[in-house]
């Protein structure tokens, strides 16, 4: 009785225009059709651009492995403690554990109709690991949408990119350039590059990203270099169809 009666003082403090709005959200999706997604791509290659937009538009909701990790760990689940456990020792968590783990994030009602998997899985165990469990559900993977584009493309795209510190502010040199070069359009402060927004840094990370991505399954590329809006006209097409 004591969570149920926590549950409703909870409801009862949340503000009735939240109430309504998340009852109208839910009364739209209740027509939408389920949708299990897997978007893989490198860095920079607009999955982060896009996949809002779509979780938005089709009421699914975005599992990504290492926001999912963090959350099993600070809500200290029995698989978030293991998984703690193997990050405190500097270790990889298994396959095992991560699959778990997204396994009981599907169990929340944003993920009712379905969801978009973030850059998971990479390799053909995980895969292997990811279908023998959405069998259990009795569910399995709708499309794979790979963000293909060339290496070189994503090197012009993230080497260009500039930041202001103190309001987040990005420029990039040749998309979307400051009036002054090096310099904040509205403060004036100079502008700085990220750590990890250098060739060196980035060609590493592809590296990894092309030895251990795999993709398998009904696979649809999609055109990642042109502009994120026509990418997104792609995108909805193909998760539509």
């Amino acid at each position: 009785m004591a969570n149920s009666s926590t549950a409703s003082v909870d409801m009862e403090d949340v503000q009735t225009v939240d109430l309504m709005s998340e009852l109208l959200r839910r009364m739209k999706c209740a027509s939408k059709p389920d949708k299990r997604l897997i978007f893989i791509g490198p860095p920079g290659s607009g999955k982060g651009t896009q996949s809002p937009v779509i979780k938005d538009e089709f009421c699914l909701c975005h599992l990504s492995t290492g926001d999912m990790l963090r959350a099993a760990v600070a809500v200290k689940s029995p698989l978030g403690v293991k998984a703690k456990e193997a990050m405190d020792k500097g270790e990889l968590v298994s396959d095992d554990l991560v699959v778990g783990i997204m396994d009981e994030a599907m169990n929340r009602p944003k993920c009712q109709k379905g969801f978009i998997l973030d850059g998971f899985p990479r390799t053909v165990t995980q895969a292997e690991k990811l279908d023998e469990m959405l069998n259990r559900r009795g569910a399995q993977i709708d499309k794979v949408l790979n963000f293909a584009i060339d290496d070189s493309v994503l090197e012009e795209r993230i080497t260009g990119r500039w930041i202001h510190p103190s309001s987040g502010r990005s420029y990039h040199t040749k998309f979307a350039p400051p009036k002054v070069p090096g310099v904040d359009d509205v403060t004036g402060e100079p502008l700085i590059q990220r750590k990890d927004d250098n060739a060196d840094v980035l060609r590493s990370r592809l590296d990894a990203f092309h030895k251990q991505t795999q993709p398998k399954g009904n696979l649809v590329n999609i055109p990642a270099e042109k502009a994120p809006e026509e990418v997104m006209k792609v995108v909805k097409k193909v998760v539509s169809t």
